[in-house]
């Protein structure tokens, strides 16, 4: 009989996602609020923004209660679950913290050994140079070899600066929680506004890990008119127009059944050429 991976089956999943840092186009963050309504989770515990939030970075915001009287609202992170208070899927969601990343981590890991949670989604959203008009490519990673085999996953291969979901997958699979963490690339051109067709290609792939299938709402139709917007904001300007046809040659050169890894390497090269003014590549 073969042994049970990692990952399980039945319990409770956790899906966390962060605004700002590792939120391009609000895609992680937008995917999360929908489940949580769609699920109807409620607040089980938030944890105390006094010792994570510097508020001249993360400034509350003054608004209106539902009774119409003005109240302040303070950058929060809330795990929510399901109201019987059992096992299900659970969502974390918030701003990322300013600071105190270690013992944040350690207080969201004593929040997830309370909920009973088995296994960690995380969601995020990068800038990239990629095109709007072709499909939002999204890439799944785990850093549990018997998660990778069981979802045909790769480990990344990242190496650089990292925001608090790399903290905290970092810290869920050192205390024998299994992750997977899901990006999305959103156009860098586009970053002001919400990308409604980033958070859909999150929702798509975040059901491959999910017991429950994910609404979409309005989400296709949001998409549609986020890409025509942008097609119309581009036919305005030459420049634009171009650049996106260069994305769009480079993106299809990646994704042609001819496509090698030496002809990648060469479309970056050139890339790096035309951004560093005909300089050459430096040297790995």
């Amino acid at each position: 009989m073969q042994a049970e991976d990692d990952w399980g089956h039945g319990g409770s999943t956790l899906v966390v996602a962060f605004e700002g840092w590792n939120d391009a186009g609000e895609a992680a963050s937008t995917a999360v609020r929908s489940l949580r309504e769609q699920l109807g989770l409620i607040p089980l515990i938030e944890l105390e923004p006094e010792d994570y939030f510097d508020y001249q970075f993360n400034r509350p915001v003054t608004t209106f209660d539902e009774k119409g009287e003005r109240v302040i609202a303070w950058p929060s992170v809330v795990l929510s679950g399901p109201v019987d208070r059992g096992e299900g899927v659970h969502v974390l969601l918030g701003t990322e913290p300013s600071r105190g990343w270690k013992t944040f981590a350690e207080e969201v890991l004593d929040a997830i050994a309370v909920a009973g949670i088995e296994r960690v989604v995380f969601l995020g959203a990068m800038l990239a140079d990629v095109p709007h008009t072709r499909p939002i490519a999204v890439f799944a990673s785990s850093e549990n070899a018997s998660v990778r085999e069981r979802f045909g996953l790769e480990r990344s291969s990242y190496e650089g600066p990292v925001g608090i979901i790399s903290v905290l997958s970092d810290a869920a699979e050192r205390a024998g929680i299994p992750t997977v963490s899901i990006w999305a690339s959103v156009p860098h051109y586009v970053h002001n506004a919400p990308s409604p067709k980033a958070t859909l290609a999150l929702v798509e792939r975040l059901e491959d890990f999910l017991d429950v299938p994910m609404e979409r709402g309005t989400l296709v139709e949001d998409a549609e008119a986020w890409e025509r917007g942008i097609d119309e904001l581009a036919s305005d300007d030459d420049d634009m127009t171009a650049y996106i046809e260069q994305l769009e040659q480079a993106r299809d050169t990646v994704d042609s059944p001819e496509a090698s890894g030496e002809a990648i390497a060469e479309e970056f090269e050139r890339y790096l050429r035309k951004r560093d003014g005909g300089e050459q590549p430096p040297t790995p």
